[in-house]
């Protein structure tokens, strides 16, 4: 493997491959051979973006250039993100100047800082160990990405050998550096953590579930199979043309209220975005029209057909951020003159979804989105506009509407006949039917679907189509609209990336004591309740048929039932992982039927005051509803209001019922449990059912529980989706994880039956009753394990083991088949927390723990308070650290659990040692490589258990005698330190006397202290002075010249240690 060095090494060759300029940070440095920085606070190489301005700028005065270079320097703000928002909108429309030319005359201008038009005019600049100053000390990033002298990303690297640090705790560092040097932020783009193998790429505002992995390098299928991931993602992301490409069009920044979020596409957006531009171009052009060769999947459109494709990106993989990079990107295109977008959906709230996910990004788009209010009003917007514009409708806005005599229309009128018309379809599948003559019988006539009106309307415009679900292969309407797909991003991508968890399906149909087979078969006869739907006897037969199933699951009996049972399930589901809840009904009575159930349940989950309660009901209706659903019917705001409380995490509204508002088009991450209890088919249960398969924490997949009996319908909707060779499946059955648990279950009881260090099994079967007595000794049989060969391996083994069944038992705990292993896995789970937090493991596994969305499995009836004292547990006092009296020292020595004594005493001497020691070089080495030696030994089972304890606290007493001497030494911390770094060498000693090396630490500490300066530790001629420094000062007290390059040694790491500590002033 690796090491941090030769990754970082190898990051900037892959850099320079791709074209980039690389020079080191320290040759730059303000003290540096070629300076380019005044001071270490500049993150701007000022010289370079002049240079560039004037390359890219002929015609503007090199006086105006340099006051731009000043103020692009100098943040607007104190707050970071509308610093970074306003930086990044000069980079995309220049810097607005006034100047006067050559002739006197006053000229107005902007001054662009990156040439989007020719890539050849900027300076592409990759730089290492660039250190800037900040509020609390110096920080050095490991790899900067310059463009005209612009930081413009930053990649932080971790050893991709190294046990204790991941990608995560290079995602920490980055929160760190905002903090401490957040101006040095105000040009970024992009962040990328990595540790080679794996890397992802993220936004300034990002949480780590949106830092994204980037497989890809020119386009959709070019994923090669680099062995760093890290390789991928320099040369798939950084890559000049691409790069610009993506910092142009592909970074969003979306106000919501106060908030301000930095939005940016991952790798399936930007890909498809390029290609689906590529084929709206051709697709609405004359063949003479077409330059450039088209790319290898685009290559089937034909010029001119209108026909550009269809985008299928599985739901929750950010289907609105690649239409709303869509929309900009084409809107930049000049073959297509300033084109008008037209985004139609199917529905209301959609609609208004949409219109406000585009209006929160337009100064992005240098647009403002309109929304047609009727069928008047898009006529008349459609008609009037000659160019550009974003237009928000339904579909059902294009009904055709009496003449002015009265009489029915036959065909949509021609609205306009442009060709730089575009009509982007969200949800292909249901706007696009209706092409088809229909004949009816009464009025003799024949009648056609909105698809075809909108045709009529636009019959120059071109189509394109934006899907979370595939196209059924016999849906030949939808291919004849648009063509067929130009990008596909499924459900196992999505789930491989780390954009969306998977959906875990649970039938509670046998509790409700329903005749499966028969609700399953009226279900098959049922179609949804299409409120759209022309024909009028289909609507109405269908009706009927919906009327009377909805008698059926509206019973009274039927209704508490479901109630009883959702209470039950969602209060057992929210033990294990907090999350929310949508129920979906049948009809707005069932609603608020299922809402009268569910509070006569649970009376403190009711509050009339939209303000407060922990469920509501979120519908549709209006005054002449009837006396029952008015509680229930609120104005727009008040629904706005609902959304965001139900989004956030502390908000205590825990379940939301409706009949089909939020299900589409609606993001609540924190969701993890959908109860279907209303007939949905095809395309329209695949968008419910992706409301809980959003990411967040660690939240390992979302719920999905059918009281209907929806099973026949996603095996069908399984049917379709790899028949459109999907790879992933859309649900997974609980039974799956149920095995799973059942496997990891019988693994640790075997663990338990194994001999440990004693020699015998542990016997927890008296759990139920016994746990509090039982915790000790689980925790010592585990510890005392050994493995294959021979080293003590258990701890981790069953912490590898826990987090399994930690992540099953959260997908399948509702079920009635796991009841009676619920109490064990809460005593295992006591287990686990107990070892966790009372000896020493993995940094990294603390980390993971301290991030987890995933509640800990402690049955209160096991063990009331938890585990929060080992201690008392096993008869101890409880340590004050800093001070481990000789009599607890004892007390441990006596514990009859030896293995948990030796892991007790372990942790214990490590918080020790890091709480007095992290600045003092030697005590810390002296002590850390005696504690990893005794448990080296200890772990190969070369030395006994009690000897071990023994060694140990042997070492608790000396680190306590070192304290009693330097408390009377007369020095304080920083000249101790070194004092022990001067007394390392025996005849120093004897020759000089303890008074004398005492003075020579006073006068080292000192004369270091004040000549130590930025990056003086990885400057090699600072170094030398430095060496010299020391050197004087040993000969001028005489110091005995064998050892004095040791004792230089140690002097100098004392300083490494110390100086973060001086540089920041405390």
């Amino acid at each position: 493997m690796i090491t941090e060095d030769q990754l970082e090494k190898l990051c900037l060759g892959w850099f320079q491959s791709i074209g980039y300029d690389y020079i080191c940070g320290y040759d730059i440095a303000p003290d540096g051979t070629s300076p380019e920085r005044s001071d270490y606070r500049q993150s701007i190489l000022s010289t370079r973006l002049l240079d560039c301005l004037v390359r890219i700028n002929p015609h503007i005065p090199v006086s105006t250039l340099e006051q731009v270079a000043l103020q692009v320097a100098t943040p607007e703000t104190p707050i970071l993100i509308k610093n970074n928002k306003a930086f990044h909108q000069m980079l995309l429309e220049g810097v607005k100047v006034d100047f006067k030319d050559e002739n006197g005359e006053e000229k107005h201008d902007y001054a662009r800082l990156i040439d989007f038009d020719n890539i050849n005019n900027n300076q592409f600049l990759v730089v290492n160990q660039f250190t800037l100053i900040g509020s609390k000390g110096n920080r050095r990033p490991d790899v900067l990405v310059f463009i005209n002298g612009l930081p413009v990303s930053l990649l932080e690297l971790k050893n991709p050998a190294g046990s204790k640090a991941d990608i995560w705790s290079a995602y920490q560092q980055i929160q760190t550096y905002k903090e401490q040097i957040p101006d040095f932020f105000t040009f970024n783009e992009a962040l990328v953590v990595s540790d080679g193998l794996n890397a992802r790429v993220g936004s300034l505002t990002a949480n780590k579930e949106r830092f994204m992995a980037w497989r890809t390098v020119n386009n959709e299928h070019d994923r090669p199979l680099f062995e760093y991931a890290l390789e991928t993602l320099v040369k798939g992301f950084f890559k000049p043309e691409l790069f610009l490409d993506y910092i142009r069009h592909f970074i969003l920044f979306e106000q919501a209220g106060d908030v301000t979020i930095k939005k940016i596409a991952g790798y399936h957006q930007f890909h498809a975005v390029r290609e689906a531009v590529k084929a709206t171009v051709i697709a609405s052009q004359d063949e003479a029209g077409i330059t450039e060769p088209r790319a290898n999947y685009v290559n089937k459109v034909v010029p001119g057909s209108g026909k550009a494709g269809v985008v299928w990106h599985t739901q929750g993989s950010g289907k609105s951020i690649s239409m709303v990079c869509y929309a900009g990107k084409l809107l930049a295109q000049p073959e297509m003159n300033n084109p008008t977008i037209v985004v139609v959906t199917d529905r209301n709230d959609l609609d208004g979804q949409l219109f406000d996910t585009f209006g929160m990004v337009a100064e992005t788009l240098k647009q403002t989105p309109v929304q047609a209010e009727d069928r008047d009003d898009l006529r008349e917007i459609l008609s009037s506009r000659q160019s550009g514009g974003i237009v928000f409708t339904t579909v059902q806005k294009f009904a055709l509407r009496k003449n002015e005599d009265g009489a029915d229309e036959t065909a949509h009128p021609v609205l306009s006949e442009r060709k730089n018309i575009v009509v982007v379809s969200d949800e292909a599948h249901r706007s696009q039917y209706g092409d088809k003559a229909k004949f009816n019988a009464k009025t003799g006539k024949y009648t056609f679907g909105y698809s075809k009106h909108m045709r009529d309307a636009l019959p120059a415009a071109s189509f394109i189509g934006f899907t979370g679900t595939p196209i059924d292969s016999a849906d030949k309407d939808t291919r004849a609209v648009f063509g067929n797909y130009i990008s596909i991003y499924d459900i196992q991508d999505a789930v491989d990336d780390g954009a969306t968890v998977p959906i875990y399906y649970e039938s509670r149909l046998a509790k409700l004591n329903i005749n499966e087979a028969e609700m399953e078969a009226l279900n098959d006869e049922i179609d949804e309740v299409i409120e759209d739907e022309e024909d009028t006897a289909t609507r109405e037969s269908t009706k009927s048929k919906w009327a009377a199933l909805e008698k059926l699951v509206g019973s009274e009996p039927r209704v508490a039932q479901v109630g009883n049972d959702l209470v039950e399930h969602f209060e057992s589901r929210i033990e294990t992982m907090p999350g929310k809840a949508m129920a979906v009904c049948m009809s707005r009575e069932i609603c608020v039927d299922l809402y009268n159930a569910i509070v006569a349940i649970k009376p403190d989950w009711h509050d009339p005051d939209p303000m407060k309660g922990a469920i509501k009901v979120v519908m549709t209706g209006a005054a002449s509803d009837k006396a029952k659903l008015q509680p229930h019917i609120y104005n727009k705001e008040t629904k706005k209001l609902f959304e965001k409380r139900f989004k956030d995490v502390n908000d205590p509204l825990q379940v939301v019922i409706v009949r089909d508002m939020w299900l589409t088009g609606f993001d609540a991450p924190n969701c993890h449990t959908m109860y279907i209890d209303k007939p949905m088919k095809g395309h329209n249960l695949m968008q419910a059912i992706a409301r809980v398969n959003r990411v967040f924490k660690d939240k390992p997949g979302g719920l999905v529980v059918d009281y209907i009996g929806i099973a026949n319908e996603l095996k069908q909707a399984l049917k379709t989706y790899t028949c459109s060779n999907g790879k992933g499946k859309p649900t997974h059955d609980t039974h799956e994880a149920y095995a799973i648990l059942l496997e990891k279950i019988d693994v640790v009881r075997s663990m338990y039956s194994s001999p440990s260090a004693n020699g015998t099994g542990f016997d927890y079967s008296g759990y139920e009753h016994n746990a509090l007595q039982l915790l000790p000794g689980a925790m010592n049989h585990i510890l005392g394990l050994k493995g294959q060969n021979g080293e003590l391996d258990g701890k981790k083994r069953f912490l590898d083991i826990m987090a399994a069944i930690s992540k099953a038992y959260t997908l399948c705990g509702t079920m009635d088949e796991v009841e009676p292993y619920k109490k064990e896995i809460a005593f295992l789970g006591a287990v686990k927390n107990a070892i966790s937090k009372f000896t020493t493991i993995d940094k990294r596994r603390t980390d993971e723990e301290k991030n987890s969305a995933l509640k800990q499995i402690i049955d209160n009836a096991i063990i009331a308070d938890g585990v929060d004292d080992i201690f008392n547990l096993v008869g101890l006092d409880k340590p004050n650290i800093g001070l481990l009296s000789p009599e607890f020292m004892e007390d441990v020595a006596n514990l009859k659990e030896k293995n948990l004594a030796v892991d007790l005493l372990e942790r214990l001497l490590r918080d020790e040692v890091k709480a007095r020691m992290k600045t003092d070089v030697v005590s810390e080495k002296k002590y850390s490589d005696r504690i990893q030696e005794t448990l080296r030994k200890y772990h190969n089972r070369a030395i006994e258990t009690a000897q071990v304890i023994e060694e140990l606290i042997k070492m608790a007493k000396e680190m306590a005698e070192d304290e009693e001497l330097a408390a009377n030494s007369g020095l304080d911390t920083d000249e101790i330190a070194f004092y022990r770094a001067l007394i390392q060498n025996e005849s120093a000693v004897r020759e000089l006397g303890d008074n004398n090396l005492r003075a020579l630490a006073k006068h080292v500490t000192t004369q270091l202290r004040k000549s130590t300066t930025v990056d003086w530790q990885v400057r090699d001629s600072v170094r030398a002075k430095l060496r010299n420094l020391v050197r004087r000062a040993l000969r001028k007290w005489k110091y005995p010249p064998d050892k004095a390059d040791e004792a230089i040694d140690l002097c100098l790491k004392q300083a490494e240690a110390l100086s973060q500590h001086w540089s920041s002033g405390s």
